[in-house]
């Protein structure tokens, strides 16, 4: 797992051992850094199932003006703090160990992108996306980015958001909501 470009391109990222982190393959990561290239640079961005912290930390080396990473785990948060070092974008990041619900029904930061890449089993997604419609941290025009897996269905509306498509690599889905 490498950062693919940006100021850190080609710097090796740890992944996680025995740990239930399954990090987004470099294809997946290019192809979503494709489609929302011309949106990262000066974004905020909220990483809000870091893992390895690599979807944030290749936004950073793209140019986002900063990200928080948010995890549950001990563990996850160590790896990201250790991948934002040797990216040297520790500077424009923070870490925060917390439940992904709890984060959000107390953040007061305002984002323009949302990565969202949880355990597939789980309904985490679905909430997060429901959460991020009911609060108020998205400015006009951000972008909500949901990788999921092929046999998850997403709604196609949420009230103040537009659904722009789904990009479908193998078994993985990636499905774009922009707040109007």
């Amino acid at each position: 797992m490498r950062v693919i470009t940006g100021t850190a391109r080609g710097v090796q990222l740890k992944t996680p051992e025995g740990m239930k982190t399954r990090p987004t393959s470099d294809r997946v990561k290019e192809a979503l850094f494709s489609i929302i290239q011309f949106d990262v640079p000066c974004a905020r961005v909220l990483d809000l199932f870091g893992g390895t912290g690599q979807l944030g930390i290749e936004a950073l080396s793209r140019g986002a003006a900063s990200a928080i990473f948010v995890d549950e785990g001990e563990k996850a948060c160590a790896l990201i703090r250790e991948n934002l070092k040797r990216t040297k974008l520790s500077d424009r990041a923070k870490v925060i160990r917390s439940d992904y619900m709890q984060y959000l029904q107390n953040c007061r930061e305002t984002f323009d992108i949302v990565l969202l890449d949880p355990p597939y089993a789980e309904i985490f997604l679905e909430n997060a996306l429901n959460k991020l419609v009911e609060i108020d941290i998205l400015e006009s025009g951000a972008i909500i980015v949901a990788e999921r897996p092929v046999e998850k269905e997403l709604p196609w509306e949420f009230s103040g958001f537009t659904k722009s498509r789904d990009y479908k690599y193998g078994n993985t889905v990636l499905t774009l909501y922009r707040k109007d």
